[in-house]
């Protein structure tokens, strides 16, 4: 009986020391352990960089727009890009995210730039959620994959069967969509919207050689 007591009470201090040490370890804790997260090593610890889609919107006066247009080709392959869409009102052309600045400095030497308009849309989000479909969707297949080679009949093969078939069609539409992102952030969008320049009719240009005479007579007064 006496050694059962020693035993009983003996474990009760060793408890109360545990908890004891425990509070004290938690009390001691630094506020930084507290506040951050803690901090792993390897690639997992690297943030991924933040996917922006760049957009360009220039309204050009040119002397010629056919010309221009051609001229807009020639600048898109010169910076490594291609010509989405060509035409005497609107060409539209993509070149490398990181030249887009150069670019439009050689667009606006090809008439007058009236007006330009700069955008950016973050789509990292919706690129991580992509990616996480395409993977849950993959191990799904996987799985489906199994079931497919333990199927004991006919009728369970071909549920598994429309089941991998969807989940197929699922995976090509994510990947299109990831692919379409990663493409449209590596190339920026340039649309160009050309404008002639007007040009005076035969009236026009007496007109315009009357004023600047008119001007130049009262200049010289």
């Amino acid at each position: 009986m006496k050694q059962l007591l020693f035993f009983a009470i003996a474990l009760a201090i060793l408890f109360g020391v545990v908890a004891c040490t425990g509070s004290q370890y938690a009390t001691k804790a630094p506020d930084s352990v507290l506040r951050e997260a803690p901090k792993t090593t390897g690639s997992a610890s690297l943030e991924k960089p933040r996917m922006v889609l760049f957009s360009a919107a220039l309204d050009l006066v040119v002397a010629d727009a056919d010309t221009a247009a051609a001229a807009l080709v020639r600048i898109a392959e010169r910076y490594n890009g291609y010509a989405a869409e060509i035409g005497t009102t609107r060409t539209i052309i993509r070149v490398e995210s990181a030249r887009l600045n150069e670019v439009i400095q050689d667009i606006a030497q090809l008439g007058k730039l009236q007006r330009k308009n700069l955008q950016g849309q973050d789509v990292t989000d919706e690129y991580l959620d992509y990616e996480i479909r395409l993977e849950n969707a993959t191990k799904a297949r996987d799985r489906y994959l199994e079931l497919l080679a333990k199927a004991e009949n006919v009728e369970a093969a071909l549920k598994v069967e429309r089941e991998l078939e969807r989940l197929n069609e699922t995976i090509d539409l994510l990947k299109g969509r990831m692919n379409r992102i990663e493409h449209l952030a590596a190339f920026s969008t340039i649309t160009v919207n050309l404008q002639e320049r007007k040009k005076p009719g035969v009236l026009g240009y007496l007109g315009l050689g009357l004023y600047h005479s008119v001007k130049w007579l009262l200049v010289r007064n």
